[in-house]
C-alpha cells in the first residue's frame, strides 16, 4: 500500500478533535474500553503510540500516569500539545519507523488506540512496541472489530487486505481488514501473550447521547481490544 505525501489524519486533525471528543465510538464505547483496560496507572510510564489530539493522554495523566506521546500527524501534535501542555512529552514520529528516541525497557504501559489497522509493517510495530516494554508491561491495542469490518465491507471474512473509505462525508482513510487469527498471530509472533480479549459494550453514557448507535452496539460489535503482555 503507498503511503500518501502527509499524514492521513493531517488534513481533517481539528474536524477529528472535535468529533472524538464526544462521538460514541470514542468518548463512549472505544476510550471507556480501552482505559479500562489500562488498569491502574498511577505513576505509570505510559507511551501513548499514535495518540491523535491527546484524548487518552489527557485522561492518563488525570490518572497519575506519566505519558510520553506521538503521532505521525504534526497538526494532531499541535493539537494535542494545546490540550496537555508541558505534562506530556509530546512529538512527531510515525509508528512506521523505528522508535530510536526510547531505550529497551522503559515503558510500563504502551496504549495503541485505534491506530493498529492503519500501519502497514505490523510486524516491525509491534516489535519496537515490545522492545520499549519493561518485562511483565502491558500493550493495550483497539481495532475495528473484524467481523463488523466483513459484514460493512463484503468480500471473504478471512481476506487481509486494505480497505480505502471516505468517513464524515470527506476525511479519506485506509486501513487493514483481517481475520480475528490473523491479528493474534501478529501478536504472538512479535513476542506478546494476549492476556485479555474485549468486545466492548457501549458505556452507560451512550444510551442518553446516541441511543440508536448505543441499540446497535449492545447487539454487534464495532471494535475488539487486546490486553497483552510482554513476558
Amino acid at each position: 500500500m503507498s503511503h500518501p505525501a502527509q499524514p492521513m489524519y493531517e488534513p481533517f486533525a481539528a474536524e477529528f478533535e472535535a468529533h472524538a471528543y464526544d462521538s460514541a465510538y470514542n468518548a463512549h464505547y472505544d476510550r471507556p474500553a480501552v482505559l479500562d483496560l489500562l488498569g491502574d496507572v498511577t505513576g505509570a510510564r505510559v507511551l501513548d503510540a499514535g495518540c491523535g489530539p491527546g484524548l487518552y493522554a489527557e485522561e492518563l495523566l488525570a490518572r497519575g500516569a506519566v505519558v510520553t506521546a506521538f503521532d505521525a500527524s504534526p497538526e494532531m501534535v499541535r493539537l494535542a500539545e494545546r490540550r496537555l501542555g508541558t505534562r506530556a512529552d509530546l512529538r512527531v514520529w510515525d509508528l512506521e519507523r523505528p522508535l530510536t528516541w526510547l531505550p529497551d525497557a522503559t515503558q510500563d504501559l504502551v496504549l495503541l488506540a485505534l491506530v493498529i489497522h492503519h500501519v502497514d509493517d505490523r510486524p516491525a510495530a509491534l516489535a519496537e512496541l515490545h522492545r520499549v516494554l519493561r518485562p511483565g508491561g502491558h500493550l493495550v491495542v483497539s481495532t475495528t472489530h473484524p467481523t463488523s469490518d466483513w459484514l460493512l465491507t463484503g468480500g471473504g471474512y478471512f481476506d487481509r487486505v486494505p480497505v480505502e473509505e471516505v468517513w464524515q462525508t470527506r476525511w479519506r482513510v485506509r486501513y487493514w481488514r483481517q481475520p480475528l487469527q490473523a491479528w493474534c498471530r501478529e501478536f504472538t509472533d512479535a513476542g506478546f501473550l494476549i492476556e485479555r480479549l474485549v468486545e466492548p459494550r457501549p458505556a452507560e453514557t451512550m444510551a442518553a447521547r446516541y441511543p440508536e448507535v448505543s441499540e446497535k452496539l449492545a447487539r454487534s460489535p464495532g471494535f475488539i481490544a487486546f490486553r497483552l503482555l510482554r513476558p
